[in-house]
């Protein structure tokens, strides 16, 4: 426990963010979050699939039975066919340890209120609507002034505003996410019956298409695609051109398809790959989650890995009187190999479709890379 109360500001409100919050208040720092979003993405989203190691996590922070309530849990993937033949089921590692499924599918805003509430509860101060405009650093804290004309002064500040973190590029970290040539349409729809676990259907006119169940009602779907020029879809096109390749699959397919109508509800994104090296901290700002790494979903693990940097983070903060860069640096120590090679190989398989690549070992990947997983972050 320290041994003097600190105050941290926390910049975003997602996954991260709120995590390192909830960790840091449980351990008596005072903590201020600003969230740019005046709603703190609260309805943001389609479904979001959390492994095991992301569930660890998320039963340290004390949300597990209001997560395993609202979500869908599942222990297989199944492959198919185009057409929806079943052509392999396998059992996923429970890499959160034989107590937690192996895999839980949400409703992505669903997530966020439960950790809302959280944070809420934590008894943080939450301001929305409101960004940082500027960062001045001394040897022993950071002054900060907000859009909202507001200023304060912190031990650390935490960055966890995302992909296009503002604060990283503030600090003097040039690294930018950069796309990896595919790109993904998502949409929420109803569950339909039989649906009691991911299937992945390989082959057709995308790379993949799958689907994830997300409650006892609801799924998330998607389809894969080389990525196009995202100006040259028109947004209310986005209904008719995830049809256009939802159509050429079979199985449950067209129950989920015949829901795919209002083009606000779809969501077109190309896979962005990053890795900040060397160090994630400069002075007393320190990035987490997305600020720092992110890569395509192919392993599921982009949410994970940013609820273990606030994992990893809180307890170094809270186990140690100082809070220098030897501390920050040990953070990134930790985290770096592990991160690394979540990203190369997410990256990998996603190539390995680019290229056509037929005998690519794709579940051997996988498996080692969540066999990894299973130790404590």
């Amino acid at each position: 426990m320290l041994n003097q109360t600190r105050k941290v500001l926390v910049i975003g409100g997602g996954a991260a963010g709120n995590a390192v919050t909830i960790l840091l208040r449980r351990a008596g720092v005072a903590v201020d979050l600003i969230e740019a979003q005046p709603g703190w993405n609260a309805s943001a989203g389609s479904g979001i699939t959390l492994q095991g190691n992301a569930l660890r996590v998320l039963c340290e922070l004390g949300v597990w039975e209001d997560v395993e309530a609202s979500g869908f849990g599942f222990d297989a993937v199944g492959i198919t066919a185009p057409d929806g033949t079943v052509l392999h089921v396998s059992e996923d590692l429970r890499s959160g340890g034989d107590d937690l499924p192996a895999t839980v599918g949400m409703q992505r805003p669903q997530l966020q209120r439960v950790l809302m509430r959280a944070v809420r509860a934590s008894g943080a101060t939450v301001r929305l609507g409101v960004t940082a405009t500027s960062l001045e650093q001394d040897a022993h804290g950071v002054d900060v002034r907000f859009s909202d004309g507001a200023r304060g002064r912190y031990d650390l500040v935490v960055a966890a505003d995302g992909l296009g973190s503002g604060t990283r590029s503030a600090i003097g970290i040039a690294t930018k996410p950069e796309p990896t040539g595919m790109a993904i349409w998502r949409v929420a729809a109803p569950r339909p019956e039989g649906v009691s676990r991911a299937d992945l259907a390989y082959g057709g006119p995308a790379y993949i298409a799958g689907y994830c169940p997300t409650s006892a009602t609801t799924l998330y779907a998607f389809v894969v695609e080389a990525a196009r020029d995202r100006a040259s879809i028109p947004s209310q096109s986005y209904a008719d051109e995830m049809t256009r390749l939802a159509t050429a699959y079979g199985g449950h397919w067209p129950e989920i398809t015949a829901h795919i109508t209002d083009p606000t509800q779809v969501n077109y994104t190309w896979f962005d790959q990053m890795l900040v090296e060397g160090s994630w901290h400069r002075g007393r700002v320190v990035l987490v989650g997305d600020a720092a790494h992110c890569c395509p979903p192919t392993l599921a693990q982009g949410a994970a890995l940013s609820l273990e940097d606030a994992l990893v983070l809180a307890e170094l903060l809270t186990g140690s009187d100082t809070w220098d860069d030897a501390l920050l640096q040990a953070y990134y120590e930790r985290r770096i190999p592990r991160v690394r090679a979540v990203v190369e190989a997410s990256v990998q398989i996603g190539q390995w479709q680019l290229d056509g690549v037929r005998n690519a070992d794709v579940p051997g990947l996988m498996g080692r890379t969540l066999a990894m997983l299973t130790e404590r972050p």
